[in-house]
């Protein structure tokens, strides 16, 4: 059992503290509460943070564009790109998600982003290919709740998880196409104990790192899911995490409750830095074509 001193870096008591990304350019890391649509970020320098947008909707996740602005992956499959705190729509809207939300993002090596989105009534989750000219792609159309994805290092296999069927599923990912096939379930998590499958992020030695909805823990696993360690958190949903740092061996993780620190534990919402001995990878910067900004 893994139990090393966490430090908690600022404390928002988000409802969904999720999405943690390092921003090189800044040296700094991101990270959203989604139902308010609020995003924060952090500076490890001088451990000042602040909140720096509120959409007023709900923001399920958010690339780091090749430039440094940001991209938006909101309620009703809106798409925005924001900049200087104004937002432009990519998306407007996707038909099939209007009364729903994107949930976890990620850019790929190509500047694409496969982005997922929560189940609605009794229709699943699905995932979703953005290509920078702007093309939307169903890629999955039944998953129980698009969760945390990730890249191997040789950017041959792509890991998506789905949070209603506590899975973790291994892709064959073509880097010039952005296709994914071969489907396998390399984690099924059954322990009650160990919560849901929710975000997650890849080393780079090519270890998964789960955070566990309910679990009050992240877990370490192999390439082909087998646990490897765990990490024990004092509050009970724990949603996501980031490498970050000049050697990306700062590991950053979001909580969520905030909203219920009776249930979920005094410093649920927050944000906490983590040490281990661990060296992650950069994440890669979406290229998605703006095409207005007037």
């Amino acid at each position: 059992m893994n139990t090393p001193n966490l430090t908690l870096c600022a404390n928002y008591h988000c409802v969904t503290g999720e999405g943690p990304l390092w921003h090189a350019d800044e040296k700094r890391v991101y990270w959203v509460d989604i139902p308010p649509g609020k995003i924060f970020r952090y500076d490890p320098a001088t451990g000042a943070h602040e909140q720096i947008f509120e959409a007023g909707e709900a923001v399920g996740g958010y690339t780091i564009q090749a430039d440094g602005s940001l991209l938006l992956f909101m309620a009703k499959g809106r798409i925005a790109h924001l900049r200087d705190g104004k937002l432009t729509d990519v998306i407007p809207h996707v038909e099939e998600e209007i009364d729903g939300r994107f949930n976890d993002v990620i850019a790929d090596p190509e500047g694409r982003v496969f982005c997922g989105t929560m189940p609605i009534g009794d229709r699943n989750g699905k995932l979703y290919r953005l290509d920078p000219d702007g093309t939307l792609t169903l890629v999955i159309d039944d998953v129980g709740l698009s969760n945390g994805m990730g890249f191997s290092a040789d950017l041959t296999t792509f890991y998506h998880t789905d949070t209603k069927r506590r899975t973790i599923t291994r892709f064959d990912y073509d880097r010039a196409t952005g296709e994914i096939s071969n489907p396998r379930v390399i984690v099924r998590e059954e322990r009650p104990e160990y919560g849901k499958t929710d975000g997650m992020a890849v080393d780079a030695d090519d270890n998964l790192w789960s955070a566990r909805w309910d679990g009050y823990r992240l877990v370490k696993h192999t390439p082909d899911g087998a646990e490897l360690d765990v990490v024990i958190f004092p509050t009970k949903k724990v949603s996501s995490l980031t490498f970050g740092g000049d050697d990306y061996t700062d590991v950053y993780v979001t909580t969520a409750g905030g909203h219920d620190t009776a249930e979920n534990g005094e410093t649920a919402g927050a944000l906490y830095h983590l040490k281990l001995d661990v060296k992650g990878k950069p994440p890669f910067r979406s290229k998605i074509q703006v095409i207005s900004e007037q």
